[in-house]
């Protein structure tokens, strides 16, 4: 799975994952596409989870080992996906109405 490998970034810094939080948002409410509010609402969960697993709040030991990314990541990939089209289908829709 190396092409979530630029992803890692997110766990050093994870205030970059507010990034596609204002981005959806926006989409959202430009294209009033409820889809892209809930992808905003998945990438906001994880900028705390992550803020939580670096300020060691939800990792009490040796947190280098990170499983949970293998899930995580292909989701958020897979989320973002559907958002962007969610909210190009409803821009589509709104130009055309």
């Amino acid at each position: 799975m190396d092409f979530l490998k630029p992803m890692a970034v997110l766990i050093d810094q994870p205030w970059l994952a507010l990034i596609p939080v204002v981005l959806f948002v926006a989409f959202a409410a430009a294209t009033r596409s409820g889809v892209a509010l809930v992808v905003a609402a998945l990438w906001f969960v994880y900028c705390l989870y992550e803020f939580a697993k670096k300020l060691r709040i939800l990792c009490t030991g040796e947190c280098n080992i990170r499983i949970d990314l293998l899930l995580l990541y292909p989701l958020l990939l897979a989320a973002t996906a559907i958002g962007l089209l969610a909210a190009g289908l409803a821009a589509a829709r709104r130009r055309t109405a």
